[in-house]
């Protein structure tokens, strides 16, 4: 493959990655609580990059002040995002709060223009647009939404879509010193970890985590799919750009929708479906060829 390719492959990669842990979280839904699945999700993410940590890691990278930046990422992605995507989904529903989401490639495009200095040439906006649309077409549908919810809370899902956009930036420039994919993802997924963990206990009672639940084990391996899928992520960000990367990433959503069609059966094949599949489709070919 031509490295000019390897960066849409990568993040095309991660965006399925993405989508099957998604699914694999759906399923832990049976009998684990959201919060502790998520904070389940993230901590198996973590453990898996220290697992290979022996492999990926040099001794001088923990001296480098660039670790910082990754600790920031690792703070705001995903334990604010996350929770900030569920308190949008909780006021606003998931129809509206998954569409403002999706907002998330503009974000993207506007810091690495703007901060990065990167060029946003007519074919990456062309393929921006139809991407966003797409996911649109898929979180709208046929849904009447009816406005029963405080006006501020639109910002959640906004906010929960910018805070991911920076944290892909911030990743982005800290591997302009530290450029390893490997360590910026342990150092943010651990931060990660006991950031949400620590919330996950707050105020409240510590429960033992049952690893013989199916709903536990499932979270269990939603955590190495995100896990290797922000290993994908990162390498993609490494060697590509912004305005390239994200808009990619905000397909994990309709990768998502197909496989709760064909693989797992839970949805039907439909025309808004196919529509935004043939949208998608000629949408990444802009933005990989032409970019």
């Amino acid at each position: 493959m031509s490295a000019a390719y390897l960066p849409v492959f990568l993040a095309l990669a991660s965006a399925f990655l993405f989508a099957v842990g998604a699914q694999m979280q759906h399923r832990g839904l049976i009998d684990v609580g959201s919060r502790r699945g998520t904070a389940i999700s993230i901590t198996v993410a973590a453990a898996l990059h220290w697992l290979f940590a022996p492999w990926f890691l040099e001794a001088h990278q923990w001296l480098e002040p660039a670790i910082l930046i990754f600790i920031m990422a690792g703070i705001i992605r995903p334990s604010v995002s996350a929770n900030l995507s569920v308190a949008g989904t909780r006021f606003l529903g998931p129809t509206l709060s998954s569409t403002l989401s999706s907002t998330s490639p503009l974000f993207g495009a506007a810091l690495g223009i703007f901060w990065l200095g990167e060029a946003f040439t007519l074919p990456i906006a062309v393929g921006t647009v139809g991407i966003i649309a797409a996911v649109l077409l898929l979180s709208l549908g046929n849904a009447r939404i009816e406005r029963d919810w405080p006006l501020w809370a639109l910002a959640l899902p906004v906010g929960a879509a910018m805070i991911r956009s920076l944290a892909h930036v911030l990743t982005k420039v800290g591997m302009t010193d530290i450029p390893n994919p490997f360590f910026a993802g342990m150092i943010g997924f651990t931060v990660s970890a006991v950031v949400t963990n620590l919330a996950l206990g707050w105020g409240g009672k510590r429960q033992r985590v049952d690893w013989a639940a199916p709903g536990t084990r499932w979270f269990g391996v939603a955590g190495i799919m995100f896990g290797v899928a922000l290993m994908c992520l990162n390498n993609a960000l490494l060697r590509g750009q912004i305005t390239t990367v994200i808009p990619i990433i905000a397909l994990s959503p309709i990768f998502a929708m197909l496989l709760s069609i064909f693989i797992f059966k839970r949805e039907r094949l439909t025309l808004r479906v196919a529509a935004a599949v043939l949208i998608v489709v000629p949408s990444v070919a802009f933005i990989s060829i032409y970019r």
